[in-house]
């Protein structure tokens, strides 16, 4: 623990300037990012008397041992630079949003040249408008078969586009036109997007215009005997109606708001919105938040604000058309945002995302009528959702802690093991030779932080046996971080661009050469668990001793006896077969396992893939990458004839006539 006394910085150093500032652990991981209207005043609340301030902020400010700040010419810039780097370095201090399940959204990909609708979940794309999120994926498919009967727009994927172009066929679809089939010429690539668009246009609430479009087209078709025509409009007609009425009508036509509710204690809070726009629900969206900042209800409602609507501006596609990007940001930002405590810099967070939607925002809490009614279910339905998750965490919450403590206790550790990385090697006979490396924080996997190995050998060509390739493992990983360490001593977790010699992993670059983004291997483990008994325990800790880490404890999980290895020692620890320490255990050995297998088959089948065709004379790997993605497989490519081969980009008749030569003595052999 660090006294905050040997940190601070002296207060004619601190601006008085707006800006962002970032408090780091030792090891240069950033644990704390915050905002402030001016930098001076903030900071210097951070350096009283430790005794004065919430324990929350305590433990930050302990186990800090740095703190830096940039200034910013507004507080708006302040707002969205703040929510940028809690964003990139993920701050253990910050509030949290957790949720038990990624949401489905009908998503639109307005960049492609030919848009395709589909289910997406996760992080949003550039150039893709997305509607929702919706409870359950089907409810999205079942809308969007709806759909398709007024808006044939495509829904297939790469591969099956690129087959019905070859054979000049469309797929199902096309044939009980559900698509309009621009992959064998019935549509243009404009009139698809076109047909895209209004597909967007009835998805963000103007469905008065198909509908009267429909009415109109279906009273032409009856007036001129056409009946057939009339029929199919009028079924038409009847599906726009249905999914327009999936949602029932809570608001006037023309409201477009979001319904936020908040509702917990000092330790987390349930957060519901419900996403209103042309007067229907079309989706709700929940998270339980994690205080492990002392905030107020306020300043966490600007948190909620920078964590739902700061991901509009990454999806902004620059190359998309202006009329798009515009479109798409008034579909993620509506004209109203209904929240149940107006956040402390109202103006600037107003500001923001005003800047954001390009028009009128108004932030504000209801007060009577429809919208207060609306906002009255949406706090009943964070009730529910806080309750539930109680339940559902309580003892999850203690039996962590139990596991975290019954490790400590018989590995005889001075503190619980809050951040825990385990090894596995995966091979084939000793080809591809492949390892992983999984953390787990605070009981909890950390899947980001996951890495894998491609283990190399001394010749090249793979370690000599599993504890050869442990050795080499923990090396590597270890050696990165001390070159860390030595490279930036003040901010040890950050690694200067390039490759660090004897580990072979470029180092990325971050979004400014000053500030470089978080590492790959920046911060250490309490404790390495490595996949084996004594043997491997034995290389992991001549690994460890031969690059001076003394400050990491290791063990070893034996699969066949579940017993814990620690290095120099002849008898194993061994712990209850129902104890949650042995528990937690399995669970982290049993991940990394699981990933090495995953990175072992996913080398082996690119090997094997692309070993067919190594041999062909003047075929490189990007001919090669060009062939697969052309035909989608080896098997397809064995059966094409020189004249197809050679129409891919940059393969000749004479490549061609090689390639066919080659798989044909493949097959034979």
């Amino acid at each position: 623990m660090a006294d905050p006394a040997t940190y601070r910085p002296r207060p004619g150093e601190i601006p008085t300037s707006p800006g962002v500032y970032r408090f780091r652990d030792p090891h240069g991981r950033v644990v704390y990012v915050g905002k402030a209207k001016n930098l001076r005043q903030r900071l210097s609340s951070y350096f009283q008397d430790v005794a004065n301030l919430h324990h929350r902020t305590q433990q930050m400010v302990t186990t800090a041992s740095s703190v830096e700040w940039t200034v910013v010419g507004t507080e708006v810039e302040a707002l969205a630079l703040e929510y940028s780097w809690i964003k990139e370095y993920d701050p253990r201090f910050n509030v949290k949003y957790r949720d038990d399940k990624s949401y489905p959204y009908l998503a639109v990909t307005m960049g492609d040249e030919i848009p395709r609708a589909q289910v997406m979940r996760g992080t949003k794309r550039r150039g893709t408008r997305y509607f929702g999120p919706y409870g359950h994926a089907w409810a999205i498919r079942e809308t969007l078969d709806l759909l398709l009967r007024v808006f044939p727009v495509r829904t297939c994927s790469s591969g099956v586009y690129r087959r019905a172009q070859q054979s000049g066929r469309p797929c199902l679809l096309g044939y009980i036109d559900k698509c309009a089939a621009p992959c064998v010429g019935r549509i243009s690539p404009e009139d698809h997007q076109a047909l895209a668009s209004d597909l967007c246009d009835f998805m963000a609430g103007d469905t008065g215009r198909f509908v009267r479009r429909l009415e109109r087209q279906m009273a032409e078709a009856a007036a001129a005997m056409e009946y057939e025509q009339a029929a199919r409009l009028r079924d038409d007609l009847a599906a726009l109606r249905r999914v327009t009425e999936k949602n029932a009508v809570v608001l006037s036509d023309d409201t477009d708001a979001d319904v936020f509710a908040l509702v917990g204690d000092d330790l987390e809070a349930a957060v519901q919105v419900f996403h209103v726009r042309g007067g229907r629900i079309r989706g709700q969206r929940g998270w339980v938040v994690e205080k492990v900042e002392d905030v107020t209800d306020a300043e966490l409602v600007e948190h909620l604000l920078q964590q739902v609507y700061g991901a509009v501006e990454d999806a902004v596609d620059p190359d998309v058309p202006s009329a798009q990007a515009r479109a798409a940001a008034r579909d993620a930002v509506p004209r109203e945002v209904l929240v149940p405590v107006l956040p402390p810099d109202l103006t600037e967070v107003t500001a923001w995302l005003r800047g954001l939607r390009g028009s009128q925002v108004d932030v504000r809490v209801p007060q009577r009528g429809d919208k207060r009614e609306l906002a009255e279910t949406v706090r009943k339905n964070a009730e529910q959702a806080l309750a539930l998750h109680r339940t559902r965490r309580a003892g999850d919450l203690t039996t962590r802690s139990q596991a975290l403590a019954e490790i400590q206790d018989a590995l005889g550790l001075d503190e619980a093991p809050l951040r825990i990385e385990c090894y596995d090697v995966s091979h084939t006979q000793g080809s591809y030779q492949s390892a992983s490396m999984v953390v787990f924080e605070d009981g909890l996997p950390r899947k980001g932080e996951y890495r894998t190995f491609s283990v190399r050998g001394p010749d090249g060509d793979g370690a000599a046996d599993d504890t050869a390739a442990m050795h080499e493992v923990i090396t590597r990983r270890f050696r990165r971080y001390l070159a860390d360490q030595h490279a930036h001593p003040a901010m040890s977790g950050e690694v200067p661009a390039g490759e660090v010699p004897g580990d072979g992993v470029p180092a990325d670059d971050g979004p400014d050469a000053a500030e470089p983004a978080r590492r790959r291997f920046a911060y250490p483990p309490n404790l390495v668990v490595v996949d084996g008994g004594p043997p491997q325990v034995a290389a992991a800790a001549r690994a460890l001793a031969e690059l001076g880490v003394t400050d990491v404890a290791l063990c070893g999980l034996a699969k066949r006896l579940e017993e814990v290895w620690v290095p120099g020692d002849d008898h194993p620890v061994i712990l209850q077969r129902a104890s949650q320490g042995l528990y937690l255990l399995q669970r982290v050995r049993d991940e990394a396992h699981r990933f090495a297998i995953a990175q072992h088959r996913r080398r082996r089948s690119k090997g094997m893939t692309a070993s067919v065709l190594d041999g062909v004379p003047g075929l490189g790997p990007a001919r090669q990458q060009a062939l697969l993605a052309e035909f989608g497989s080896v098997k397809r490519l064995r059966s094409a004839t020189v004249e197809e081969i050679a129409q891919v980009k940059g393969v000749g008749p004479h490549t061609a006539q090689a390639v066919v030569e080659a798989l044909a003595a493949g097959a034979a052999s």
